[in-house]
């Protein structure tokens, strides 16, 4: 080996160590180990990277029906988002009758969904999909129009794998005051009795911190109260989800909620903001919108693969804001092959000049680096060392991946 080849060795082996620094020591762990995590109360195989796909309550709420479903189905096809992971079809709250039938068992609705769940799953499985379904660990659902599961765990939990449903969020809507610690693990248990993989999501609204007891219990929990369709309501998400960033890993996600990308409430820019957060946070990417009716302006964000490749990356670590100084915020996160991802988010009513230094991403001060603009999708002409500044509009962002150039 000449000595430029042990330059290049050592120069690798100082930046793997500083990258390392942005990662959460339970991931170093993972990583230095090579260890294979196992759940000792989930144990489905599911959730290596963060789970995509689409959900109907945030644009339908109670409005749902088999004919829409069907249809956003064979949209998420037509579209081409099927083909850049976006799989599960997940049908919210109200699909069922207030009523079990004479068996104790969940029933659809019949005057929205007279074909059946088990007819639906066939059809969006036909599809190359996987169709997901709405629970609650209390003794309603939140919108009080459907039978919770609390008491009748094993039961349902068997119809879903009968149906062949693919995901649960399962919701905390009057429990009685009991703990979602312990009711949450008995739906665990009753999924895996069923021997059908179901993705399973915690949807516990960050009441008792689910991110520091999830793991061994659902694929994602979600670390926050619902979302709104507006700038404040979704930064605010963002930032308490920020918090529990060490708890992410392979099958199990921090969660802020699903997407709300086309909804109409707030700017384009701001959408990329959303999708950017909730891509490099590694949350799931569950499109909220009617993919039926769909603008170019929304598709050209929810359809960036380059966006949705920092998501899916099977490194697995959820970035940080490294840097908040008011308005401007720095986020960055390892990638796989020694990469950093960059997010300069302007969370204020004014342009920006915001720079990233190298000490506060995790890299060493002279490294040179290539660097990818995603969503300008193309390579900067020069190479940066040091930092990277640049101009960001208000309540704007830029994303970038920088690659050490050796």
């Amino acid at each position: 080996m000449n000595s430029r080849e042990v330059e290049v060795q050592l120069a690798l082996v100082i930046l793997t160590m500083m990258i390392l620094c942005l990662v959460p020591s339970s991931a170093k762990e993972r990583l230095s180990h090579g260890e294979t995590y196992r759940r000792n109360l989930l144990a489905n195989g599911l959730g290596l990277t963060p789970p995509m796909g689409w959900s109907s309550w945030n644009h339908f709420h109670c409005n749902i029906n088999e004919t829409i479903i069907r249809e956003t189905a064979d949209a998420l096809v037509s579209t081409g988002l099927s083909d850049l992971g976006y799989k599960y079809v997940n049908i919210d709250d109200c699909w069922a009758d207030i009523h079990r039938d004479d068996k104790g068992r969940l029933v659809s609705k019949n005057s929205t969904f007279p074909s059946g769940i088990k007819a639906l799953a066939d059809y969006v499985h036909s599809k190359g999909l996987k169709l997901g379904i709405y629970g609650d660990a209390g003794y309603f659902t939140c919108s009080h129009m459907m039978p919770g599961s609390l008491g009748y765990e094993e039961k349902d939990a068997k119809t879903f794998a009968e149906w062949g449903i693919d995901y649960l969020k399962y919701d905390n809507c009057y429990n009685g005051g009991s703990k979602p610690t312990i009711r949450y693990k008995v739906m665990t248990r009753a999924l895996m009795k069923t021997g059908r993989p179901i993705f399973f999501s915690l949807c516990e609204w960050g009441d008792m911190h689910p991110a520091l007891w999830g793991n061994p219990v659902g694929n994602s929990w979600r670390t926050t109260g619902d979302i709104r369709d507006n700038w404040d309501n979704m930064i605010s998400r963002a930032d308490i989800n920020e918090v529990f960033a060490e708890y992410a890993r392979p099958g199990g996600w921090n969660d802020p909620d699903m997407l709300e990308i086309g909804n109409g409430g707030m700017t384009l820019d701001e959408y990329r903001v959303h999708l950017s957060i909730w891509a490099i946070s590694k949350a799931p990417l569950l499109i909220g919108c009617d993919v039926r009716n769909i603008s170019k302006d929304i598709m050209d964000i929810i359809a960036n693969k380059e966006v949705i490749d920092v998501n899916q990356d099977n490194l697995g670590i959820q970035a940080k804001k490294v840097r908040w100084e008011g308005d401007p915020t720095i986020w960055a996160g390892p990638l796989s092959n020694m990469r950093v991802v960059l997010l300069l988010a302007n969370t204020g009513p004014n342009h920006h000049s915001m720079t990233a230094n190298w000490d506060d991403i995790g890299l060493p001060q002279e490294t040179v680096v290539e660097v990818r603009d995603l969503w300008e999708h193309e390579t900067l002409k020069q190479h940066f060392v040091n930092n990277l500044t640049a101009m960001v509009t208000r309540h704007g962002c830029k994303m970038y991946i920088l690659t050490p150039v050796l």
